[in-house]
């Protein structure tokens, strides 16, 4: 699998973002998607990379081969991949990108005082675990560093 489709970086201490990966696990029956937490050696590796500060967690983050995608742009590419409904908030993508990333950067300054923080990410459920990015896969997993 590790050739296989989009790699969703999320902040892996992040209450709402565990929630939002939980949300598209649920909501994404082509099971297009694999995930890495920022903070994991694979996150960083991948956000090295790509050139992009391996300290800033502040972003969801979306590899899809050599293109990567950040805040609302990463968003609506995300939604666009989910199952009906879900799809629909791709339409997200025609607002200006300006408005966009100011509503998501409001949220990501305010994600942990809302939502809260965890120690940890959830484990994955039987029959997610293949989802979830090793370090063994990255090497294998976009461009070389």
């Amino acid at each position: 699998m590790p050739d296989d489709g989009p790699i969703l970086l999320f902040d892996g201490v992040c209450t709402l973002c565990d929630r939002s990966v939980q949300f598209i696990l649920d909501h994404d029956s082509a099971e297009a998607f694999r995930f890495a937490s920022l903070q994991s050696n694979v996150g960083r590796r991948l956000l090295e990379s790509h050139s992009l500060d391996p300290d800033r967690l502040d972003s969801v983050v979306l590899v899809n081969g050599a293109d990567v995608y950040e805040r609302s742009e990463a968003a609506w590419r995300i939604a666009a991949r989910l199952d009906a409904p879900w799809r629909w908030a791709a339409v997200g993508r025609w607002i200006p990108r300006v408005i966009r990333d100011w509503l998501y950067d409001g949220v990501a300054e305010n994600r942990y005082r809302w939502f809260g923080t965890r120690e940890a990410c959830r484990m994955p459920r039987p029959g997610e675990r293949e989802r979830f990015l090793d370090a063994d896969e990255l090497a294998s997993t976009g461009p070389a560093s």
